[in-house]
C-alpha cells in the first residue's frame, strides 16, 4: 500500500468530494495550485489506498473532514520574538488554548466576521505550523515524539484581541473561535517528506504587503516538545490539531497598530506545504446562516 505525499480534501469537478494525493508539477511545492490529485480510498487514519484513479480539482477544501478532526489545540507565545513584541517574558511552560472544530474552514473559504466582532478594531491575522496527529499517543518522549506526526499544514489563527484581551475574562478562546476563524491547507504535507519542521519559512502577507516573516526555528517550545509535552497525562488521538503559535508581526505589536478590515486579502504561507488565501467578510446584522 502507498502512503500519500500530500494530502489534499477536494470537491472535484465531476461533483464528488474525495481525499487525494496531490499531483503538482516537478519542482512545485505549493499545494494550492493542485489541478489533479490520486483518489484515496479508505480511512486515511487506518487502512487507506492511493489508487490510480485521477479526479480533476474544482475546489480544495478543508484538508480534514469534521469529522475526522478530533481535537483543536493551540499554543499561544510560541516564537521567541512574538513574546518580545507582545512586551512578555518567554513562558516557562507552552501556553495552551482551544479552538472550537466549527472554526477550522478551507484555504479559499471567506474569513466571516460577526457583527458582535465588529464592535470594536482589533482583528487580527496569525500564521501557523499546524501538527496533525496520526497515531494515538501518551506520555511520549520527545525522542519518539515525530513517530505519531501524520503530517504538516499552515493555518491562520485569526483573532480578535478585544474579544481576547478585555472582554474575554482571562480567557483566549472567545476571542479567537468565531465560526471560520481557523482557515487552513492547503493540505497536509507527510512527515515523511517535512523530516524537519524546526527549519521551515513561515510568511503572512495582507493586500500583497508582507506582514510576518520568519522561521519555525524561532518557536520557543519545538514540535518534539509540544507533543511530548501535551501529550503527558493527555491522550492525542488521530486527527487532533495542534497549532503551534505565531511569529513577531502580528498587527496588534505594532506601532501603529495594523488591523484587518473588511475586503482584505490575508495569505498564510508555509515552506514546503503551500499558501492559503482568505478574505476578510464582515457579516451584516441580521444575516442568518441556513
Amino acid at each position: 500500500m502507498s502512503s500519500f505525499s500530500r494530502l489534499v480534501r477536494f470537491l472535484a469537478k465531476n461533483g464528488k468530494t474525495y481525499y487525494g494525493d496531490a499531483i503538482l508539477p516537478e519542482g512545485v511545492t505549493d499545494i494550492a495550485k493542485t489541478k489533479k490529485a490520486r483518489v484515496i480510498k479508505g480511512d486515511i487514519f487506518g487502512k487507506y489506498e492511493v489508487t490510480d484513479q485521477v479526479a480533476d480539482v474544482r475546489l480544495l477544501l478543508a484538508p480534514l473532514a469534521l469529522e475526522d478532526v478530533k481535537t483543536v489545540r493551540c499554543l499561544g507565545l510560541n516564537y521567541a520574538l512574538h513574546a518580545k513584541e507582545a512586551g512578555l517574558p518567554l513562558p516557562k511552560y507552552p501556553i495552551l488554548f482551544y479552538k472550537p472544530v466549527t472554526s477550522l474552514s478551507g484555504p479559499t473559504d471567506p474569513i466571516p466576521v460577526h457583527p458582535i466582532a465588529q464592535e470594536e478594531l482589533g482583528l487580527d491575522y496569525e500564521v501557523e505550523l499546524i501538527i496533525v496527529i496520526g497515531k494515538e499517543c501518551r506520555d511520549v518522549s520527545e525522542s519518539e515524539a515525530l513517530d505519531y506526526v501524520f503530517g504538516y499544514s499552515v493555518g491562520n489563527d485569526v483573532s480578535h484581541r478585544d474579544w481576547q484581551v478585555a472582554r474575554g475574562g482571562g480567557q483566549w478562546s472567545l476571542g479567537k473561535g468565531f465560526d471560520g476563524w481557523a482557515p487552513y491547507g492547503p493540505g497536509i504535507v507527510s512527515s515523511s517528506i517535512i523530516k524537519d519542521p524546526q527549519t521551515l519559512q513561515i510568511t503572512t502577507r495582507l493586500n500583497g504587503q508582507v506582514v510576518q516573516d520568519s522561521n519555525t526555528a524561532d518557536q520557543i517550545f519545538n514540535v518534539k516538545h509540544t507533543i511530548s509535552f501535551l501529550s503527558k497525562g493527555h491522550t492525542l488521538l488521530p486527527g487532533d490539531l495542534i497549532w503551534t503559535g505565531t511569529p513577531s508581526g502580528v498587527g496588534m505589536g505594532r506601532k501603529p497598530q495594523l488591523w484587518m478590515k473588511d475586503g482584505d486579502i490575508v495569505e498564510v504561507e508555509m515552506e514546503g506545504v503551500g499558501i492559503v488565501t482568505n478574505k476578510v467578510e464582515f457579516v451584516k446584522e441580521g444575516t442568518a446562516k441556513l
